[in-house]
């Protein structure tokens, strides 16, 4: 028996200025399914590449070990930064090896590649396997996805590593999403096309807001950490000893404040090992074209200045539909 159902999107509505094929991926069997029965309401399907189709069962049955660390977010919620904390935490503040990128091995399950990464599990034009990577990684591995929550490992549900999950503002995501995609992924259309596609979720890796209520759902279970990174804009060094204690690692004081300032986004974005300056420069030199680095602000709100007030006021409405009966609420200061 499938455990997915597949419906292919029409190209006129797939992403503009792609040429990939795309899908809706919906998850049928419940087994394992952490919020089955959850108010009698069906998983939410991903918009994802068609490609997708050849490694959904492979995903599903994706072997997982209790001393893994999963990493999940929507995109351009403060992916790289989690995963920089997190590593550091779990490798003893070892930061010799976190400033050397070729040392330090992070795990993309699913990544939405720029090409020369050349992480392609469902990416039409990409040809590495980054399912097998992970699975023949040494352990104790710390693994990072966008996947949807039903379409990740059924066995997380039932072995249980710790999880850590970020969301972040809708309306920040969708500016930074659309520079990342101009950048690195050959987004053609407008600012406002992409707008309008984030809010009828035929973006990659959405549905937006379900992505984010899906993890909410389950923020009180032992092995889920569940952060905002408007809260670690906020006061990072505040939630550190969360995180640690969630990690069942401890420091001191002082190591903490140093770990808050190498974490701090001024750091973040002159190291090499996180800005991926060499990545995104192949990129834009395959790609024949300039761009904006990974790490663009980092400011909370700023979509304030790129956001026409017109899709701001349609974002409040979409999000509100959405997380109606939640008692979640973004973050937007």
């Amino acid at each position: 028996m499938a455990s997915f159902t597949f419906t292919d999107v029409p190209s006129d509505s797939s992403e503009r200025g792609y040429d990939f094929r795309n899908t809706l991926v919906q998850l049928t069997d419940l087994t394992d399914y952490p919020l089955a029965g959850c108010h009698n309401v069906p998983p939410a399907a991903m918009f994802v590449s068609s490609k997708y189709r050849n490694y959904a069962e492979q995903v599903r049955d994706f072997r997982v070990y209790e001393d893994d660390v999963w990493i999940v977010t929507f995109p351009k919620s403060g992916t790289t930064w989690t995963e920089e904390m997190v590593w550091l935490i779990n490798h003893d503040l070892d930061y010799e090896t976190a400033r050397n990128s070729k040392k330090r091995i992070f795990i993309c399950l699913l990544f939405y590649p720029p090409p020369t990464t050349r992480f392609g599990a469902i990416a039409d034009r990409y040809d590495v396997d980054t399912i097998a990577l992970a699975a023949n990684s040494e352990r104790p591995r710390q693994i990072k996805s966008h996947l949807l929550l039903p379409l990740l490992p059924r066995q997380l549900w039932t072995v249980r590593p710790r999880i850590v999950y970020v969301a972040r503002n809708p309306k920040d995501v969708a500016v930074s999403y659309f520079h990342h995609c101009q950048t690195l992924v050959g987004y053609r259309g407008d600012r406002g096309a992409f707008f309008d596609d984030l809010l009828n979720d035929r973006i990659t890796f959405c549905p937006m807001i379900q992505h984010v209520l899906s993890f909410w759902a389950l923020k009180d279970e032992p092995n889920v950490l569940f952060l905002t990174y408007e809260s670690m804009k906020r006061n990072l060094r505040g939630l550190l000893p969360k995180v640690c204690q969630f990690l069942n690692k401890s420091y001191t004081d002082t190591q903490l404040d140093e770990l808050a300032v190498h974490l701090s986004f001024s750091e973040m974005k002159k190291n090499p090992a996180t800005n991926k300056h060499d990545m995104v420069q192949n990129t834009l030199k395959s790609n024949q074209r300039e761009g904006a680095p990974l790490m663009r602000k980092g400011i909370v709100g700023d979509y304030r200045n790129e956001m026409p007030e017109e899709y701001s006021e349609r974002f409040d409405q979409f999000v509100a539909e959405q997380t109606a009966g939640s008692d979640f609420k973004f973050d937007y200061e």
